[in-house]
């Protein structure tokens, strides 16, 4: 099949594109002899906290990548590299590494768990393709579990879930499995059965083999050593558990193969190769969830997870074409997997290394990337040269002269490529579809400590924004200040301490001045005359104007009503100047005017003394003076708030909003989540991030766009105009 132009009948999900296990069992033989066959793009994935980087660090271990356990505590863990990390023992960026394990080429990123770094998990799940989710067997499914499986869903990613912490105090591994069929809604398989919980808990038993593989009791932290642990036969103890445990999962995977269903149904012995192959498609498919178990602290479960995710996940050649748009007839076109097919790879993510300068982060779909050769960003139409290309392990690299379709590198050189560009050859061109983030939710103004720092601060600025598709710049003419906005209040603090260390930028923090309106309620007729006499060549301009109050939206309009030449033509645009200069300052607290309708009526001129300046002055004038007849008010913007709440919440959402003057319009129940739309000031909205977090422990979101403005409330008007 050619990947020219591919245009396939593939309409649908993934598992609607995926293979049938007929085809696949047809091609097995080929694909195994396909190097990528051999290759495994997978991510951990998890709510902060529930052991993820951990469980990578022990990977590495296993598969002879590291030679010593590091730990999060400590500060020594190889993917948390950053000092921001080290110091919080939380992983803020997404971190990738190789490692090899029975000739099988991983190729892992570490992923954060902290809502506020939300951004890292979407981009790196754009371009996996699977993922291992990891929970805490104490917690069970927590609020960021619920957030990285709906991204992952989005991409539809296949994954398997590894219950970490079975030595904790209250772990249960029943009782984890029922958070997941019950808070994701996903249809999880244990595939694997502990020996023990808590302290008791010694090993796994394999449901499909039927082996146990004992751990010593004091695991293998630090000193590993996998000839320590013993693989024998299930202990008598849990035969009867056992075989209840593998008659369920036998039932849920022959329920996804027909073939398998009828020999079950036949009475028929279903072979353990065809079990696990069965697990496989259905895995691959999304319609069931492998789980297993262990405690990545002292070792305990990691190999066989090793051997789960070869077994389980898919390879570049299990997951359907990717999809992309020819940027000539916009029409959707294909890649396939193939070295010698056209180039198609994705930036996902940009960085900057201390040592080798910026680097692009790119998972190639299709062809041969090679060190030093041009290629396009087809995104942009733009030419780049392809530098060093690098394989990284956290922040160590090692130089490759190729790169070809299913794997992911680090390139050097590509000055002008970004987050979400496409990067192809001269011809053939195709764009893939970038990965999509949020809009940021929490801003805060920022200004350099001294002169001197201004223009490291612009660049410091400039350099993350292009990292962070969340972190947001812009400049408000209105404040004249300098407004950053993220994910969180965390994020922003990480960011903040990233420039002073990396840029040795001083800056001052503080929150963001809302952008307040002024408004009229009644009409005005006002007098605006301006008269200077010098002995010489005076000034001389005379207006009359009515100010008028428009609905809202309505905007400012200058209306001439002039008749009979009282003001010649040509002022009648100086006068216009000086009234949209007048309304920038409000009477109140000098916000601008806004929704007012201004007549130009009558007025007077002098032949000689008249100038452009003179009805200039004369429009400031009459504003100034009209104003404040004109029973002014403050308004406030307000904005177009949804807040998604699971429903034992819901009273504690509406609770806070209530304090913040919110005017709630609809409440809507979908399954178990509840959606409240309401109108919000944005003067009330700062820290509500951190507030609902607190309020829904994290597991409420939300989204916000500004709508109007609206008149402030007297008791809210006295409050705002004593702090001005």
């Amino acid at each position: 099949m050619s990947t020219t132009g591919d245009k396939l009948p593939l309409g649908g999900s993934r598992a609607q594109k995926t293979m049938t296990q007929t085809t696949r069992k047809s091609r097995e033989t080929d694909n195994n002899e396909n190097p990528l066959s051999k290759i495994r793009n997978i991510g951990f994935i998890a709510h902060i906290d529930a052991g993820k980087t951990t469980v990578t660090e022990q990977v590495l271990f296993a598969t002879g990548r590291i030679h010593r356990i590091g730990g999060v505590d400590e500060g020594t863990t190889t993917m948390d590299w950053m000092p921001q990390e080290k110091e919080r023992g939380i992983t803020i960026t997404a971190a990738a590494t190789n490692a090899s394990w029975k000739d099988y080429q991983l190729n892992i990123i570490d992923t954060p768990g902290h809502v506020d770094f939300t951004a890292e998990v979407e981009r790196s799940l754009r371009v996996l393709d699977g993922g291992i989710v990891v929970l805490d067997a104490v917690a069970g499914v927590q609020s960021q579990s619920e957030t990285v499986w709906r991204q992952a869903d989005t991409y539809q990613v296949p994954r398997i879930c590894f219950v970490n912490k079975m030595d904790r105090v209250g772990a249960s591994y029943e009782r984890t499995i029922e958070s997941i069929r019950r808070r994701l809604r996903a249809n999880p398989v244990a595939v694997q059965l502990p020996m023990g919980e808590e302290s008791q808990f010694r090993g796994v038993i394999d449901l499909i083999d039927g082996i146990a593989t004992v751990y010593p009791t004091m695991g293998v932290k630090g000193d590993a050593n996998l000839d320590r642990l013993t693989i024998e036969e299930i202990p008598a103890e849990y035969e009867e558990t056992y075989q209840t445990y593998r008659q369920a999962m036998i039932e849920k995977i022959v329920e996804t193969d027909e073939d398998l269903l009828i020999q079950y149904l036949e009475g028929e012995q279903i072979a353990n190769e065809d079990l696990r192959q069965a697990m496989r498609i259905a895995t691959i498919k999304g319609e069931l969830v492998p789980v297993f178990c262990g405690s990545a602290m002292v070792g305990k479960g990691v190999e066989p997870l090793l051997d789960a995710i070869i077994a389980y996940l898919p390879s570049p050649l299990d997951i359907p074409p990717i999809e992309a748009i020819d940027p000539r007839t916009e029409e959707t076109v294909y890649r396939l997997p193939e070295e010698d097919g056209p180039l198609a790879a994705l930036a996902f993510k940009v960085a900057t290394d201390p040592y080798v300068g910026r680097l692009v982060f790119l998972r190639i779909y299709s062809g041969t990337i090679k060190t030093g050769e041009s290629v396009t960003n087809v995104t942009k139409g733009n030419r780049e040269r392809m530098g060093r290309l690098l394989r990284m392990h956290a922040n160590s690299r090692e130089e490759l002269e190729e790169v070809k379709a299913g794997d992911i590198c680090a390139a050097v050189g590509l000055k002008d490529t970004f987050t979400g560009d496409t990067i192809g050859g001269a011809t053939n061109q195709a764009i893939l579809e970038p990965p999509k983030f949020p809009e940021p939710v929490v801003s805060v103004a920022i200004e350099p400590s001294t002169r001197a720092d201004q223009d490291k601060l612009t660049d410091a600025l400039r350099k993350l924004s292009d990292e962070d598709p969340t972190f947001i710049v812009k400049y408000n003419n209105e404040t004249g200040q300098t407004v950053m906005s993220g994910m969180g209040e965390l994020h922003l603090e990480v960011l903040v301490d990233r420039m002073r260390r990396e840029f040795n930028v001083a800056a001052h923090v503080g929150k963001p001045r809302v952008s307040y309106r002024e408004a009229i309620t009644k009409p005005v007729r006002v007098e605006g005359r301006f008269v200077r006499q010098t002995g010489g060549h005076g000034q001389f301009g005379h207006v009359w104007l009515e100010l008028e109050p428009l609905e809202h939206g309505g905007g400012i309009v200058f209306e001439n009503a002039i008749i009979g030449g009282k003001i010649p033509r040509e002022y009648i645009s100086a006068v216009e100047k000086g009234v949209r200069e007048a309304i920038h300052n409000g009477p109140l607290a000098g916000y601008e005017i806004v929704d007012m309708k201004i007549r130009l009526v009558d007025g007077s001129y002098h032949q000689v003394d008249s100038s452009e300046m003179a009805f200039r002055s004369a429009g400031v004038l009459a504003i100034r003076l009209g104003l404040p007849k004109g029973a002014p008010v403050l308004l406030e913007p307000i904005a177009d708030l949804e807040v998604v709440t699971p429903g034992e919440y819901l009273s504690d959402v509406l609770s806070d909003l209530g304090t913040r003057r919110a005017q709630i319009r609809t409440i809507e129940g979908q399954d178990h989540l509840q959606t409240v739309r309401a109108n919000l000031p944005l003067g009330e909205t700062f820290s509500y991030t951190t507030a609902l977090r607190s309020a829904t422990q994290g597991r409420a979101s939300y989204s916000m766009e500004f709508k109007y403005y609206q008149t402030v409330p007297e008791n809210v008007l006295r409050s705002l105009l004593a702090v001005a």
